[in-house]
């Protein structure tokens, strides 16, 4: 048996008080889910809810839901005003105390954009580390597992849909088409999209945007490196197809994006709080103890 003296008694009961204070402090976490999927399924982000909860004992996790059931919840993921949307949320986050002093936020697919939205003009309260699992930063040109069809019968599919993708009463009913970027229309999409186009400070600067972005702790980028919904997959990294063509790829830090720093990424990234992460897989396919290991452990201790 060891015998402590009262000086290192106290100290070691201090350091079990800081302890159990600490995995009590840990920040509370708020969801935003993707195309599709609902706040609460007990297969998507009802698990992903517990499973952060079972790991971090005593935190609050907060699943965004629009709507009053989960059925609205999925119909409001794929029609609606995505910017009235985002307004919504960042009132319900703003009326949940558990969230005053701030939180980490994690987005699964389109969510992770409209996430970034919400950091970008909702500042109060205020998100520590954002976590992006599948985002579309750069948004999209191309059909969901369009693979499958032939690149052929892709490229003539996505082409017919950039003649509606812009128009005003497309935009504000299709979620979708609110970060539909079309490559080889970059002024039609710049002047017309009311949502990626805006939060890209593609047409504008929106300095506010900039400033908010600064504060984070960290902004984390998730790609799923074998991914057949997104295209071009890329884009979970702020990677694009460089202007006027399809094909060729440009990373973040070849864009206009980075080189004009629009948004403030390369002064994230030069401060070391931009990461780039990669998950084997299919679009938002990862195992309980990657998503352990590699996100709660490290982003949300």
């Amino acid at each position: 048996m060891i015998a402590l003296d009262k000086h290192t008694s106290l100290l070691f009961f201090l350091l079990c008080v800081w302890k159990f204070n600490a995995i009590e402090s840990s920040p509370p976490v708020v969801l935003w889910h993707g195309m599709g999927d609902s706040c609460c399924f007990s297969f998507s982000l009802g698990a992903i809810k517990k499973l952060i909860e079972a790991t971090l004992p005593n935190i609050y996790v907060y699943s965004i839901r629009l709507g009053n059931n989960v059925i609205e919840d999925v119909e409001h993921s794929y029609f609606g005003n995505i910017n009235q949307q985002i307004s919504q949320v960042c009132e319900q986050l703003s009326k949940d105390k558990h969230l005053k002093d701030g939180y980490n936020a994690i987005g699964f697919s389109q969510g992770a954009q409209f996430m970034r939205a919400v950091i970008q003009r909702c500042p109060n309260p205020p998100v520590m580390n954002f976590i992006s699992m599948g985002g579309q930063h750069q948004g999209v040109f191309g059909l969901p597992n369009c693979g499958a069809l032939g690149n052929n019968t892709c490229s003539y599919m996505s082409r017919m849909i950039k003649y509606g993708a812009y128009l005003k009463l497309v935009q504000e009913k299709l979620i979708q088409a609110t970060y539909w970027h079309d490559p080889y229309q970059e002024k039609e999409y710049k002047e017309n999209s009311i949502f990626m186009a805006d939060i890209n400070n593609e047409l504008h600067i929106n300095q506010t945007y900039k400033d908010n972005l600064q504060k984070l702790h960290s902004m984390v980028l998730v790609k799923f490196t074998n991914d057949t919904i997104v295209w071009p997959r890329e884009s979970e990294w702020f990677g694009f197809y460089t202007p006027g063509q399809g094909t060729k790829i440009q990373t973040l830090e070849e864009s206009d994006l980075y080189r004009t720093d629009r948004l403030g990424l390369k002064i994230l990234h030069k401060l070391g709080k931009l990461y780039f992460l990669s998950s084997p897989g299919n679009h938002l396919q990862f195992t309980e103890s990657w998503f352990v290991n590699n996100i709660i452990k490290v982003y949300l201790m």
